[in-house]
């Protein structure tokens, strides 16, 4: 098992990451506009089989590699800082586009709205990137298998990213009539959002190899 400070940590950079706008975020904000809150809602549980996709070959894999080629947890350290800097950038960039821009889309079966939120969470880099670069940081050999630390930071992220995105398709429209009459909270979210990714990021890139 991970021990208590990786697991709140990553919990944190978990929770900050599904916080920060992406593909899903704004599939599932305009789904739950244009088509209900069930709607939203059953496309994203499709968002949810692809992190459990993404975390099972994430945890077979990265068990592997730190086995067989320890040093690979600097190169995988660092790309993880990098990617982290990436989402800082990504919150605070002048004329970034908000999730809550409606965008129009026609009215889909249950199936097909849940297929079309795996699809958008398995073509999705950032989740990908996320599970390669930033799970490996808080596995420690020596508290235990590799294996089941991975299995159960990755459904710490899981747990946290589908809360947060439950709450947002439930609360999509009058989230998005606060911020398009409040755009200076809105501002200040992204600019927060971007210097707590940016504090992990030196963080990760600080950190001796364990």
């Amino acid at each position: 098992m991970p021990d208590l400070s990786s697991l709140l940590a990553f919990a944190a950079i978990a929770l900050g990451m599904a916080l920060t706008p992406g593909p899903n975020m704004v599939y599932l904000i305009s789904r739950s506009i244009c088509q209900g809150r069930t709607a939203g809602l059953i496309s994203l549980g499709g968002v949810a089989l692809g992190f459990v996709v993404y975390m099972l070959c994430a945890a077979f894999g990265i068990t592997a590699l730190l086995l067989a080629v320890p040093f690979a947890y600097d190169t995988i350290r660092m790309a993880g800082a990098v990617y982290l800097f990436w989402l800082a950038w990504q919150a605070v960039r002048p004329g970034g586009r908000s999730p809550f821009e409606i965008r129009t889309l026609p009215e889909d079966s249950p199936r097909r709205l849940f297929v079309m939120g795996l699809l958008t969470n398995l073509l999705n880099p950032k989740i990908a990137v996320m599970y390669l670069s930033l799970l490996p940081q808080f596995i420690d050999p020596t508290n235990g298998s590799v294996l089941v630390q991975a299995l159960v930071l990755g459904t710490v992220q899981i747990v946290l990213s589908l809360s947060v995105n439950a709450a947002i398709a439930v609360s999509a429209g009058a989230m998005a009539t606060f911020l398009t009459r409040r755009p200076s909270f809105a501002m200040v979210q992204r600019w927060v959002m971007g210097t707590v990714l940016a504090g992990l990021a030196v963080r990760m890139a600080s950190e001796a190899r364990r």
